[in-house]
């Protein structure tokens, strides 16, 4: 019952209007009361002195004060009633007016964001002005420009995982089928290819779960004082093998003595797998990939320079952000989900560091590098691990 006057649109009007009838109730009343006063007062210093001396001419004289205190109090009241007439017209206009540029584009930004919670992110809003609401109209467009990027990624991300998910499994069923009927000989060679494609189905399986985890906040930090030196010559111990069979030399470039960060050494660990990863794919042969690190008064600092296929400038914005691949045929066929990145982001982020990428250019290399917090002095070991859902 009513329900228009629950309407911002409505209401803004009431308001001119409450105020105007305010203003006009009060102007009136003033104007009385200030004529009768005046009036009263001026009777007797004039025409009632002057006619002192005869009673008749006195009482003349006083009707007519009053007959001039009446006539000007109603042309006063005449004045006051065509000017707050005039004025609550202006009022009507102005709120009508006012109501109108604040209340349509509101609307329009209503419908905008229920389309888009309705999962039609191409939605814009088209509101030209240079007030608090259109600047709210381009933050909701700035919303819609990543939910629909997000969106974008993650239906390519479903086409790239069905595409992996369908190679290896079509390839394990034809040789598992050839096996059964005896067309495929059970040697070495056919078990190392089967095995070959259940690992790849199972390393884009667990890069999917830790993603889930990692984004729901599930994924323990357990940060304490360590020495960053072997954490770094564990990973290139267990990546120099794969790395002299592709003949690209790796190697580590850090003084004997950093001092120690406050960092969980298996997640950074796995922020170094995840970038030794990438330079492993995008690294041809007679390249080199270096570890390098380095310390200030606050922070070490961590890069792992390549000698790749580089980056182009307008992907070093992107390349940290879920499902983003910069080159999604080389990823496939590499084996890359645009998921590793991302997690170490989160990983970098949770240890409280950053994390980021440079590049010269397209066959000029890349470099990833991450930064990890010098330990306290006096350091407490922290009971309850920290996750992820605490940084974000």
């Amino acid at each position: 019952m009513m329900k228009w006057l629950h309407q911002l649109r409505w209401k803004l009007f009431i308001s001119h209007l409450i105020i105007v009838l305010m203003a006009y109730v009060v102007l009136l009343a003033a104007a009385n009361v200030l004529a009768s006063i005046g009036l009263t007062g001026f009777a007797p210093l004039t025409l009632g002195s002057a006619a002192a001396e005869t009673g008749q001419l006195g009482a003349s004289v006083t009707n007519a004060a009053v007959e001039l205190q009446e006539q000007f109090q109603s042309v006063i009241q005449q004045a006051l009633l065509i000017s707050g007439f005039a004025a609550l017209a202006a009022a009507v206009a102005v709120s009508l007016f006012v109501s109108r540029r604040i209340v349509e584009p509101i609307q329009t930004l209503s419908q905008v964001s229920r389309r888009l919670a309705q999962g039609f992110y191409r939605e814009r809003t088209a509101i030209h002005a240079d007030d608090e609401i259109a600047q709210l109209a381009q933050s909701v467009n700035q919303l819609a420009d990543a939910l629909d990027q997000t969106e974008r990624r993650r239906l390519a991300l479903l086409a790239d995982v069905t595409h992996e998910l369908r190679t290896p499994l079509a390839t394990i069923g034809g040789y598992m089928e050839g096996l059964v009927d005896g067309v495929v000989s059970a040697n070495p060679a056919t078990f190392n290819l089967i095995l070959r494609e259940t690992r790849r189905l199972q390393r884009l399986i667990e890069d999917l779960e830790l993603l889930s985890r990692v984004e729901a906040g599930q994924l323990p930090v357990v940060a304490r004082a360590i020495d960053l030196r072997p954490v770094l010559e564990e990973q290139i111990a267990q990546f120099e093998p794969l790395f002299s069979s592709n003949q690209v030399n790796l190697c580590l470039d850090a003084p004997e003595q950093l001092p120690q960060v406050w960092a969980d050494p298996d997640r950074v660990a796995q922020v170094l797998i995840n970038i030794l990863a990438n330079a492993y794919r995008y690294t041809p042969a007679g390249g080199s990939v270096t570890v390098q690190a380095r310390a200030d008064d606050h922070e070490v600092r961590v890069a792992v320079i390549d000698t790749g296929i580089g980056i182009a400038a307008e992907h070093l914005p992107h390349l940290f952000e879920r499902f983003y691949r910069v080159d999604k045929s080389r990823a496939r066929n590499s084996g890359g989900s645009g998921i590793g990145l991302a997690i170490a982001r989160h990983l970098i982020y949770t240890q409280g560091g950053e994390i980021w990428a440079e590049s010269d250019g397209i066959g000029k290399g890349s470099r990833f590098i991450f930064t990890l917090p010098l330990a306290p002095q006096m350091a407490v070991v922290r009971l309850e691990p920290m996750t992820v859902a605490d940084v974000t």
